[in-house]
């Protein structure tokens, strides 16, 4: 009998055996309220159990439900604690900061802190949802804030989410579940052929007539003009490779980064206007650094001020500002040489592809869309085409 005995389990092992991992438990507290506990599993060599607590029994079934699901599909049941501006702060040091340029994280920073953290900052992380999301954006947008900007936070806000979903700190991404405002991109005005002859003879001996003709000729952005170093560019075979962009932040001044994606680092080939601009930039910066003496800063870049130090991209635009006056041509922004540029290559028949990668852009529909003004005259003029095709052979047979 004794022997028996042994072998039967004792009441204190069959009572943890009573319920299976993952199963939970669910009780009333002392003070009146219901907690629910539940075993995640060994974490950090410790075995770990989450806990919950409501004023309900089934407001406490309900979350224990929930986290159950999410061990069942591999996923952390959430933190309901962690705010979301907590979070967004804890995202913006471990995640933004590493990984995006200065000035794409001050103005990440920008909008967590003035925008999103106000209003949505004391959200608890998994209770955030759609609705919530929804009402936000929509109320930013009915008290004046542009469209483009509450995009650009539900942007950022998708970003966040997408890593809180793959830390296990919440269960979906409610961004995704929401519509963001639809914002209307403003027309591109290129210049015409002729407007921009006009622009370039008003350039002509200006200290940045360079950095306009790599903006008209090439499509170059401002930053990737001023981040050009000589050992970026070949005069001899008229070639040059995008490697760097030069680019202003708060926190760090001026500095070379890496250009805006994979996508921007490209070679291209020089129009010869171009060349000759080089050339006589190359001279005028020998110039500049014999008369600056000890003073000069030899950085090898090719745009520099009197002695040889990073200039500024507004001191450009202001001078912009004044050849576009000067030559007659309509009030624009600088970048809207770069807009010049992708117009004229698309009027004279060359694929949007290459098109896509002279410019750098990272998706061809990103090309397509913000030239779509110049697509109607290019669909006339396949149809002209066409007819003339068929047109000769009608003609051919009769």
């Amino acid at each position: 009998m004794a022997s028996q005995d042994r072998n039967e389990p004792s009441l204190s092992s069959q009572k943890r055996k009573r319920r299976g991992r993952n199963e939970g438990s669910i009780y009333k507290r002392k003070d009146g309220r219901w907690a629910a506990s539940l075993d995640v599993g060994w974490q950090d060599g410790k075995r770990k159990r989450k806990h919950f607590l409501g004023r309900t029994r089934a407001e406490v079934h309900k979350k224990l439900v929930r986290a159950q699901r999410d061990l069942g599909q591999g996923i952390a049941p959430c933190n309901d604690r962690l705010s979301v501006g907590a979070y967004l702060e804890i995202w913006l040091k471990q995640c933004a900061r590493p990984t995006v340029r200065p000035l794409t994280y001050e103005s990440y920073a920008c909008l967590v802190r003035v925008h999103l953290i106000p209003d949505l900052g004391r959200v608890q992380l998994s209770k955030l949802s759609p609705e919530r999301l929804q009402s936000f954006l929509n109320h930013k947008v009915e008290t004046g804030t542009s469209a483009r900007r509450v995009q650009m936070m539900h942007a950022v806000l998708r970003t966040a989410l997408n890593q809180a979903l793959r830390w296990g700190l919440v269960a979906r991404n409610v961004a995704t579940l929401v519509d963001p405002p639809r914002y209307v991109r403003e027309p591109v005005r290129p210049l015409s052929p002729e407007e921009a002859r006009r622009f370039m003879e008003a350039a002509r001996g200006d200290s940045y007539e360079a950095v306009y003709a790599l903006a008209l000729g090439l499509g170059l952005r401002i930053g990737e003009v001023l981040g050009l170093r000589w050992g970026d560019i070949d005069l001899a075979t008229g070639q040059l490779t995008v490697r760097h962009a030069l680019q202003r932040s708060k926190s760090r001044g001026l500095e070379l980064v890496e250009p805006k994606s994979r996508t921007s680092v490209r070679s291209l080939v020089l129009p010869a206007f171009v060349v000759r601009s080089l050339h006589q930039q190359q001279v005028r910066q020998k110039q500049q650094a014999r008369w600056g003496g000890l003073k000069w800063q030899d950085r090898d870049l090719v745009f520099t001020t009197s002695v040889g130090t990073p200039i500024d991209a507004d001191k450009v635009r202001r001078r912009f500002k004044v050849l576009l006056e000067q030559a007659g041509l309509r009030d624009m922004r600088l970048h809207d040489l770069r807009h010049s540029c992708a117009s004229f290559l698309l009027a004279q028949g060359l694929q949007p592809r290459t098109i896509m990668e002279l410019l750098g852009h990272s998706q061809i529909s990103l090309t397509m869309n913000t030239y779509a003004h110049v697509m109607p005259s290019l669909m006339q003029d396949a149809a002209q085409r066409m007819d003339a095709l068929f047109e000769d052979e009608a003609v051919s047979q009769g």
